[in-house]
């Protein structure tokens, strides 16, 4: 009598079972631990994600200011004319080692003007009749003043009163050349600086925005020698900094 073959097809259908069983166990805890770990990383990403980007500091473009020294004069050989005006903290400055662009044309101040008859109408109140005899110059009106004085002193004299082209305070609308009405004779001299009119002027002028641009004894930081009548509208907070500390603007800026 042939034996039944039906426990041995129980049996393996039993062992195919439990090895299917096994294997789905095994693929679950698998992919559990998958899930964990991918839900685990984004955390960590996003925490990175969350941190505010720290902005890096910029470095000032150097592209522009002169590398060699100085010559005699004050000025940088090879420099050239720049394509924009230069601004250090928001002022604008302009003297043997910042130039301005030629096309540089801003007109007189509306703000420096207003500041000027201000301060010359308190002037008038204390008995000094205070008046700007020089004002804005554009940069081709400058190369004209500049060409006379060289032609009339030399250049190496011109050089310590007068701006080149393209380096002149005056192109930027903001300074003005100051003296008494009446005194003609003393105009664009030291010694209006020791009349009354210019000791008030010297003593006042920063209430007003106004600082006194070139020193005396300073003329190798500004570059140029002590004009007592020479006035650059700064602003008012910046003026009284300036004339608190005894500083010259390139001083200030820290430009020296």
């Amino acid at each position: 009598m042939k034996k039944s073959r039906l426990p041995l097809i129980i049996g393996a259908v039993i062992s195919v079972a439990l090895i299917v069983s096994i294997f789905v166990v095994v693929n679950y805890k698998n992919s559990q631990v998958n899930v964990a770990s991918d839900e685990e990383q984004p955390a960590a990403q996003k925490g990175k994600e969350d941190e505010p980007t720290k902005e890096q500091p910029k470095t000032p473009d150097k592209t522009s200011e002169p590398q060699e020294q100085p010559d005699e004069n004050g000025y940088y050989p090879n420099q050239t004319i720049p394509t924009e005006p230069t601004y250090i903290d928001g002022v604008l400055l302009a003297n043997k080692r910042y130039p301005l662009p030629s096309t540089f044309a801003p007109g007189e101040s509306p703000e420096a003007r207003q500041a000027l008859n201000t301060m010359i109408a308190e002037a008038k109140q204390q008995g000094f009749n205070l008046v700007a005899f020089s004002g804005y110059r554009s940069y081709e009106y400058q190369t004209t003043l500049y060409n006379n004085y060289v032609k009339r002193d030399g250049q190496a004299a011109a050089d310590r009163y007068s701006a080149r082209p393209g380096f002149s305070e005056h192109q930027t609308g903001l300074a003005f050349d100051i003296g008494e009405v009446g005194k003609d004779d003393l105009w664009l001299t030291e010694e209006f600086g020791e009349t009354p009119a210019g000791q008030w002027l010297f003593d006042n002028a920063a209430q007003f925005g106004f600082i006194l641009r070139f020193p005396q004894n300073k003329e190798e930081i500004t570059g140029y020698m002590y004009e007592s009548w020479h006035y650059r509208y700064v602003g008012v907070e910046i003026a009284k900094k300036i004339k608190e500390q005894n500083l010259t603007l390139e001083e200030y800026l820290g430009v020296k």
